[in-house]
């Protein structure tokens, strides 16, 4: 019996990266999420700060880059691979599923203002990406009192 499996997404990546392009020149700080597999992301606020959670299971801390850019977009970029490419060869072997995704992916989350970008903490445990941004102090608005004749 031969399986044949039908993607009816197969050229959907390629579009979303084509779009992303497009976007990105009218509007900087939108992106398109692209990738067969893209983190599980948890974002979460207190007064002091924002903390995101991304399971990454199966990556070790080598198979993804973290970057801010200049216009405060928080960059998760990486791949993942499968734990062995071909196993066509191996005598005896028939998949009768694939489910676990693999493939390049690109997390984009543009930070507020109010984050401070020197002090952004991430450390990854267990397949689980942990970023913290501390808050700055909101800038009060200046009140000049005038007075009056």
């Amino acid at each position: 019996m031969t399986l044949v499996k039908y993607d009816p997404f197969r050229g959907f990546n390629n579009m979303a990266r084509r779009m992303n392009t497009l976007i990105s020149e009218f509007e900087p700080k939108l992106s398109i999420e692209t990738g067969d597999f893209l983190p599980r992301v948890d974002i979460s606020e207190n007064e002091k700060q924002i903390t995101i959670h991304a399971e990454m299971p199966g990556l070790s801390r080598d198979d993804f880059k973290l970057t801010v850019t200049d216009d405060k977009v928080l960059v998760l970029k990486g791949s993942k691979k499968r734990e062995k490419e071909d196993k066509s060869d191996e005598k005896g072997v028939t998949y009768h599923r694939i489910e676990r995704s693999c493939g390049e992916f690109t997390r984009s989350f543009v930070l507020p203002d109010y984050v401070k970008e020197d002090s952004i903490n991430a450390k990854f445990e267990n397949g689980v990406l942990t970023v913290t941004l501390d808050k700055s102090e909101p800038v009060m608005p200046k009140e000049i009192e005038i007075s009056v004749n």
